[in-house]
């Protein structure tokens, strides 16, 4: 059985920086691509992040580009976010998805706010 399981997220105020983690099990997790998605009431789940499965290639939202950084780590099937200089604006719940299943997380709250 597939899961995902997100932490991380919290309140930050403008400008701070947040790790997200991700754990992954019920897959191969080191040869499967990853993707951070995230969503904010009224609006569809949105790509943010993606990750091959080495970590050697990854691509981005035009709206985190410079400011966000996914990795992955395959000894601890994990992926992170790492995400700096935060604005109001990334509020939202994220989510890590493994496309090969389409298997979601439960998310994580990330909230920034002075």
């Amino acid at each position: 059985q597939v899961q995902l399981v997100e932490s991380g997220g919290g309140l930050v105020q403008p400008g701070g920086s947040l790790r997200l983690s991700c754990l992954a099990s019920g897959f191969p997790f080191s040869t499967n691509v990853m993707r951070w998605y995230r969503q904010t009431p009224g609006k569809e789940r949105e790509f943010v992040a993606h990750i091959s499965t080495g970590g050697s290639s990854t691509s981005y939202a035009d709206s985190v580009k410079g400011r966000f950084t996914i990795s992955r780590d395959n000894a601890k099937n994990s992926i992170y976010l790492q995400m700096n200089k935060l604005k109001p604006e990334v509020t939202a719940v994220y989510y890590c998805m493994v496309p090969y299943t389409g298997s979601w997380g439960q998310g994580t709250q990330v909230t920034v706010s002075s």
